[in-house]
């Protein structure tokens, strides 16, 4: 597993390091709508000097129901708006679009692009000891397959099983956390997830972690449920190191969202999420 990370990192020192990028620039972390906030949350904890840039398409929420073309669209509008704001490492939060439109995604940014499919699925691999994995996520990214490949790429012997949970999102988005509702919605969508005898469950969309102590209740706590965010955010470090992007000013960092619909109902979450106060919230107009 070392030596997998090593050579994704070294690879991305090779094509990175002759360009010239100011440390000092920002992350770029985006999705479709609150869920991403989970990766800032964890960036805050683990990189605190970084200055973020989030962008939740909150207009156009939720992505895992919408076609791969709609989709690719989307996430190349996003990039395009991110790049402008000269961030230096582009992070996709949203997994329905790391699993249709990473690589268009990564064909169009001069810098870093790191996407939570990758991540999700080396700490899946980490962490499976029957390898028996389960993942859950939106309808396009269980259709994709995006995570049984990646799961597979690196242990062909583990055996993966999906299921499509997508009341998730909006039940997330909507702040029901642990509303009787989800409960009742979990467990229905849980129930064949557990009868596979899996050890290692994958939250395969960033709005889940939102929900991950009503699905550790649900799955019981022999069961390892994988978090992308905090993967993600370790994978991050380790790039920003190996190629001299980390920010050297030892000040308080500059945060900065922007949405594209309902600016407060995003605060109001996002401030439940992040257990802090918003400011500097913009709302973009396409």
């Amino acid at each position: 597993m070392q030596l997998i990370i090593t050579h994704f990192i070294n690879t991305y020192y090779y094509n990175y390091v002759s360009m010239q990028i100011d440390p000092n620039n920002s992350i770029g972390v985006f999705d479709s709508g609150v869920g991403g906030l989970t990766v800032v949350r964890s960036l805050i904890e683990q990189l605190p000097f970084e200055n973020i840039i989030y962008f939740g398409d909150t207009a156009r929420v939720p992505y895992g129901v919408k076609s791969v073309e709609t989709i690719n669209r989307y996430a190349m509008q996003i990039t395009e708006f991110l790049l402008d704001q000269k961030v230096k490492l582009l992070i996709v939060a949203c997994n329905t679009m790391s699993a249709v439109a990473y690589q268009n995604i990564k064909n169009l940014s001069p810098v870093m692009v790191l996407d939570v499919v990758d991540a999700g699925a080396r700490s899946a691999v980490a962490a499976t000891h029957n390898k028996c994995v389960g993942v859950i996520g939106t309808p396009t990214t269980i259709n994709s397959n995006a995570y049984q490949k990646a799961i597979k790429s690196f242990d062909p012997d583990i055996r993966v099983f999906s299921q499509a949970c997508p009341l998730f999102v909006p039940l997330v988005e909507e702040g029901w956390l642990d509303h009787q509702v989800t409960r009742l919605t979990a467990q229905e969508y849980l129930n064949d997830i557990i009868a596979q005898n899996i050890d290692t469950l994958v939250l395969g969309c960033t709005h889940y972690p939102l929900l991950k102590p009503l699905l550790q209740e649900i799955m019981g706590n022999k069961i390892t449920l994988v978090d992308s965010a905090q993967a993600i955010t370790e994978k991050a470090g380790e790039l920003l190191k190996n190629n001299n992007l980390l920010n050297g000013q030892q000040k308080s960092p500059e945060y900065s969202f922007y949405v594209t619909d309902l600016p407060i109902r995003f605060t109001s979450i996002g401030e439940r999420i992040l257990g802090r106060s918003l400011s500097n919230i913009n709302v973009v107009k396409w």
